[in-house]
């Protein structure tokens, strides 16, 4: 039983190593087609369930992208509640979002040689 636990915290942790490393720019793939908020941000990406993750993970993402330019914010008002903020991608964001969508395809495949006996 115990070998079993290790494995599925091994396995939780490899998923949670890769997820960081491409939930940006999943993130702004989701914000091409248009403004979100943070919440249906997490319900898009729970539709998927290796890309799930908490609003203690993505929050603070969301406001690194839009300190560094790739996002901006506005608020809008809600029919159900207090006004949202959006999320939505900025020039720099579609531009960061082109060059990792160009090199995906090579490290995912570079990645696959090493993998796939």
């Amino acid at each position: 039983m115990v070998a079993g636990k290790a494995s599925n915290e091994q396995e939780a942790r490899s998923v949670s190593q890769l997820r960081k490393g491409v939930l940006e720019y999943c993130v702004l793939a989701l914000l091409r087609d248009g403004p979100r908020y943070g919440v249906e941000l997490l319900d898009v990406l729970a539709g998927s369930p290796v890309m799930a993750t908490s609003q203690g993970t993505l929050y603070p993402l969301l406001s690194r992208l839009r300190r560094s330019g790739l996002a901006d914010t506005f608020l809008m008002e809600s029919a159900s509640g207090p006004s949202r903020r959006y999320y939505q991608l900025t020039d720099q964001g579609r531009q960061a979002l082109e060059e990792f969508a160009g090199h995906w395809p090579g490290f995912r495949d570079a990645v696959d040689r090493f993998l796939v006996p």
